[in-house]
């Protein structure tokens, strides 16, 4: 069985006998409670896919520890469901959280926790704030204000919405059929009693009903010169589009971020978006569906010469930073984001990032740069290409193997720095641990693409030379990728010609090469005896060992 953001599975000695620990249990009910809910299935081990066989439970012992639980914890609605019987004879049950959209959910102490992918995280007192925050933007999306009817609504938009979902691959037949009204009632966009919530009026309100929304969308597109002087402004301000028609209107008008660079391609050029046009939509998609729409301000989109930042007001979700986006999925308009996802508008939830790294790395481009403050979160990515060696070397890749989305996001990254240390590679993939970087790299380096030098966190990753030569790709060699010994021969006949050098007279000559990598082998050198030492250490100097 799998964990994630509504899902935890813990053995039945966490609740019953000596191991028991319900205080830690009640602290998961409350981490539930602060995001979205979700279940808690006891009597099933962490990564077994079924309960020990004959494995009895005791209804009374249940009842028991659902008490105990409402007593450890504030704000929490639990719910028991029925005890359920395996196929293979053993007995587990499982405690549903209700998510606490109006109050903060604490433990009976005054903790604070929250659920961010399948991790627990505790909330400090500078973070009780922004969760405070947080609840109001949960519940905004199916909050009833202005009592408006289905047929007080823009009959076309709710025509052509209908005709989308019912067109859509990706919702299944068990909603397609339903009735008009139902259907709308499980995109929480009508509520019950027949009104539009917020989302209601986002999507199938007429121009007037979507401004009076408390902060409605609203965009500004500013297009700047080398001078950072604004030559080009467009506004999105006006309510008359709902997020489909406002995204397409966007990519219709927003000609700045299709133009494209030719780069040498052999005897040919090659065309590439100064921006890829995935991840343009992906940008704006994730612009509006993580919008915080309780407080006031505009998306920007700003084009420079040379980079794009979209910025949109609020900031990301507790327990998501810059530094784990890839990894982490959290949702703040969670039925905003099922609609945009069964329409085809975006990637659906917690892959949106992966899809722009690896189209970024595919490109040889930088990978995006996320600052994130109470207010605010801005992404900047940049239109030309780090390394363009590395384009061909991709292109070769994509026409000769097969890789997964996780081995074209790393393998991007080698090419375009050549070679990588695995801790920066770790960093740059945002893994905080080794272990789980083998399934990054692994594939790449059964099939012979990349090759490793070192042990351990020394160990660095490269391309492997023999595969590009054999494709005759016409790369411009490079002395960051030299091999130790190579390295170790270059240092000698740079100090046969040059004599006795410092550290820093030998790194300027070799400045292609890593400095890290020239200190390594001088220092290699010297205690094999290579090279001679004089001096301290503020005026070491080293030259040829005159005995070889």
């Amino acid at each position: 069985m799998v964990e994630d953001k509504n899902k935890d599975y813990k053995s039945l000695r966490k609740v019953f006998g000596k191991q028991a620990d319900l205080k830690s249990l009640a602290e998961t009910c409350v981490c539930f409670a602060n995001a979205q809910g979700g279940e808690i299935i006891i009597g099933i081990e962490d990564k077994k896919d079924d309960p020990p066989k004959n494995q009895q439970i005791d209804v009374e012992a249940v009842n028991t520890v659902i008490k105990r639980l409402r007593d450890l914890t504030d704000g929490v609605g639990i719910v028991n469901q029925d005890i359920v019987t395996h196929d293979n004879g053993g007995e587990y049950f499982c405690i549903r959280i209700l998510p606490s959209t109006r109050t903060i959910a604490t433990t009976s102490t005054g903790k604070v926790f929250i659920r961010v992918s399948d991790n627990c995280y505790p909330i400090g007192s500078d973070e009780l704030t922004q969760l405070a925050s947080e609840k109001t933007a949960f519940q905004w999306e199916i909050i009833v204000v202005q009592k408006i009817t289905l047929e007080q609504a823009d009959q076309n938009k709710i025509a052509s919405f209908l005709t989308d979902i019912r067109n859509s691959d990706k919702v299944s037949d068990f909603i397609k059929i339903k009735e008009q009204f139902e259907i709308l009632e499980f995109y929480q966009l009508v509520s019950p009693e027949g009104y539009l919530t917020n989302m209601g009026v986002l999507w199938l309100g007429k121009p007037a009903q979507r401004a009076r929304l408390s902060y409605p969308l609203t965009i500004q597109y500013i297009v700047y010169n080398d001078r950072e002087e604004k030559i080009r402004k467009l506004d999105w301000h006006f309510n008359q589009y709902n997020p489909k028609e406002l995204l397409l209107e966007i990519e219709r008008e927003a000609v700045e971020l299709t133009y494209s660079t030719e780069l040498p391609d052999g005897l040919f050029r090659k065309s590439i978006r100064q921006y890829p046009k995935e991840v343009i939509r992906e940008l704006l998609i994730n612009a509006i569906a993580h919008k915080k729409y309780t407080v006031s301000g505009d998306i920007f989109i700003e084009v420079y010469p040379d980079k794009l930042i979209i910025t949109n007001p609020g900031s990301l979700p507790l327990g998501v930073t810059s530094q784990n986006i890839l990894h982490e999925r959290h949702r703040r308009n969670p039925h905003l984001i099922q609609i945009l996802s069964h329409l085809k508008l975006m990637e659906g939830e917690g892959s949106g990032y992966d899809l722009v790294f690896e189209k970024l790395a595919r490109d040889a481009k930088p990978l995006p740069e996320i600052e994130s403050d109470f207010s605010k979160v801005a992404v900047t990515i940049y239109s030309g290409t780090i390394n363009p060696d590395a384009v061909s070397i991709l292109d070769y890749i994509d026409k000769h193997f097969s890789l997964s989305q996780k081995e074209y996001i790393t393998l991007g990254i080698i090419a375009t720095e050549k070679k990588i240390l695995s801790t920066q590679l770790a960093q740059k993939l945002q893994l905080n641990q080794e272990d789980k970087m083998r399934t990054w790299v692994s594939g790449l380096v059964e099939q012979n693409i990349i090759k490793t030098q070192g042990i351990k966190k020394g160990t660095e990753y490269l391309l492997n030379p023999e595969l590009f030569s054999q494709a005759k790709l016409d790369i411009t060699p490079s002395l960051k990728t030299l091999e130790p010994y190579k390295l170790d021969a270059l240092i000698k006949e740079d100090l046969k010609y040059n004599g006795e050098s410092r550290l820093a007279e030998i790194k300027g000559r070799l400045s292609e090469v890593s400095e890290d990598d020239i200190q390594k082998a001088v220092y290699r050198l010297a205690k094999n005896k290579d090279l001679e030492i004089q001096g301290g250490n503020r005026n070491r100097t080293y030259q040829l060992s005159k005995k070889k």
